[in-house]
């Protein structure tokens, strides 16, 4: 705790600390799994995280990854200021994550005894729901789910699970296409 700044300015400190910790945090839980992952050093980057995945030919996959610490939800809006430094006007306008700006959304969700469990939401899925966050608790399949993270780019299997965890709505069967 900073005695000069007042406890508005310690919490927004704490808050951007906290920021920094958890991207840290997840790239060292995901360079022991996948080796290749880095954080980029771009601060008008609409992502956080690059994941380089081999695939089974042995060609590269390059996931771009937003990292958002996610108490009681998981937000995908970037483009604002955070932190000590939140009323910092800059060019960047406010923006919601898409398929455009990353791959797929991490909520780092800090639990007692500085454990963790990440959420992956693959962005695709950002415009289907066409929401600026969710509950954590109505993604609880997206939870430490690294099969999510490595398909991330696969529409169909992303979609197969999002109606699979009633995220979205169940498409209709070939003989039932009027829902009765």
């Amino acid at each position: 705790m900073n005695r000069f700044l007042s406890p508005d300015e310690n919490s927004g400190l704490q808050a951007s600390v906290d920021g920094f910790a958890h991207e840290h945090i997840v790239v060292g839980l995901l360079m022991k799994k996948y080796q290749n992952v880095s954080l980029v050093d771009l601060p008008l980057s609409t992502y956080d995280i690059i994941i380089v995945m081999k695939k089974n030919d042995n060609k590269e996959e390059i996931i771009r990854a937003q990292v958002k610490t996610s108490k009681t939800a998981l937000s995908f809006t970037g483009g604002t200021r955070g932190g000590v430094d939140c009323t910092y006007k800059s060019g960047i306008k406010t923006y919601r994550q898409s398929a455009i700006t990353s791959d797929v959304v991490i909520g780092i969700e800090p639990l007692e005894d500085n454990n963790f469990s990440l959420f992956f939401f693959p962005t695709l899925l950002v415009d289907e729901i066409d929401q600026g966050s969710i509950s954590l608790n109505r993604i609880k399949g997206f939870e430490n789910n690294y099969d999510l993270l490595e398909r991330c780019q696969d529409s169909e299997y992303v979609l197969q699970k999002a109606r699979e965890y009633g995220l979205i709505g169940r498409v209709a069967t070939d003989t039932n296409q009027d829902g009765l």
